[in-house]
């Protein structure tokens, strides 16, 4: 068994253009006054970092290293999130999702997935060079219009969508290997990888690919009401990446899984801050340290209701309180005999 690193924290829903949010610098201070050991770096905001200069300068990388040292803390992992949400994406969601892309490729779909995916190769080689060996992504969509299956789903649809999506993300995943570095697809609703079995059928057009792996966040699987205690159990080999982050819902009468249309504070499904919703952290962090997980628990602070500093300055201690250290002793060894071939003979009586 190992012990969980933390508490770390993911920087994108704090940065903003007021001190102490709006530079890598100034944010980091802040968050190591916290209490925080690590940070996770949105790889698309230019005030934390540049990404292609990142993964052409090793200086530019351990200057990055070198400063957060300076103030107790770690990069857990980067972030591309939005760039490879744009490695697929279906032409319904075309305009949506180019607001992710630079002005250069807007408007220009095969543009745009080629620059996404340039955006990863750089990711894959950034994190080499900053001494990382895990990375968080979006898988994208192809399918996600089609998720519920009205009007009927073609036959074939869901084969021919997968046997894409493989395609496109293969040789990004080859590019990882090259570097060392495990590609984390957060399993996420929008995505098409967004439960086990879709990412099962993902991981069989990349033919099991051992960089294919997984950012176990199980508040996206409260509001899908799926067992995320139990994910764990059948996918603890391919988690690499685990996301602390709460979340609650409450179906009524009116309204369930897909919410009705209504904002994030009128859903039956919504995001809250750590200890203020539904899951079970106490059985996540037990069952993750069980199997061996011995990654980051990084903070998500995504909550309709508290505000995010509140949110930030609570998390860190929650997090820290839910860390196990991995006992080195077996709790009876004090009763034990030793091993004696004979005396174990005699006690089965052969």
């Amino acid at each position: 068994m190992n012990t969980i690193k933390g508490p770390a924290i993911f920087l994108a829903q704090f940065m903003g253009d007021e001190a102490p949010f709006n530079s890598l610098d100034s944010i980091t201070t802040w968050v190591a006054s916290l209490g925080y050991k690590g940070v996770q770096i949105p790889s698309w905001d230019s005030r934390c970092i540049d990404l292609q200069k990142a993964a052409e300068s090793k200086t530019y990388c351990d200057e990055i290293v070198g400063m957060l040292a300076a103030k107790g803390l770690q990069i857990t992992e980067l972030s591309t999130h939005l760039q490879g949400q744009l490695v697929a994406v279906n032409p319904a969601y075309d305009l949506g999702f180019d607001g992710f892309a630079p002005d250069s490729v807007k408007g220009n779909p095969k543009a745009r997935t080629e620059w996404a995916v340039q955006q990863l190769k750089y990711a894959a080689k950034a994190s080499q060079n900053l001494g990382l060996n895990a990375h968080a992504t979006f898988s994208g969509a192809l399918m996600w219009h089609t998720v519920y299956p009205w009007p009927q789903r073609p036959a074939g649809l869901v084969e021919q969508g997968f046997k894409e999506l493989g395609r496109r993300w293969l040789p990004i995943l080859n590019t990882f290997d090259e570097c060392g570095v495990d590609l984390c697809y957060e399993i996420h609703p929008g995505e098409d990888l967004h439960d086990g079995v879709t990412f099962e059928m993902f991981l069989d057009e990349v033919k099991g690919h051992k960089r294919a792996n997984l950012l176990y966040d199980p508040s996206h699987f409260v509001l899908q009401a799926l067992d995320y205690k139990q994910y764990i159990d059948f996918y603890h080999e391919r988690i690499k990446m685990f996301h602390v982050k709460d979340a609650e819902f409450n179906p009524t009468g009116k309204q369930g899984v897909y919410g009705g249309y209504q904002s994030w504070i009128n859903r039956a499904g919504r995001f809250r801050s750590l200890g203020d919703g539904q899951v079970d952290f106490k059985s996540i962090f037990s069952k993750l340290t069980q199997y061996g997980y011995d990654g980051w628990a990084v903070l998500e602070w995504e909550c309709c209701i508290k505000d995010p500093v509140q949110g930030a300055t609570e998390g860190a201690p929650f997090i820290a309180s839910h860390i196990i250290k991995a006992t080195e002793k077996v709790f009876d060894d004090f009763a034990g005999t030793g091993a004696d071939e004979e005396l174990n003979k005699k006690i089965l009586g052969i």
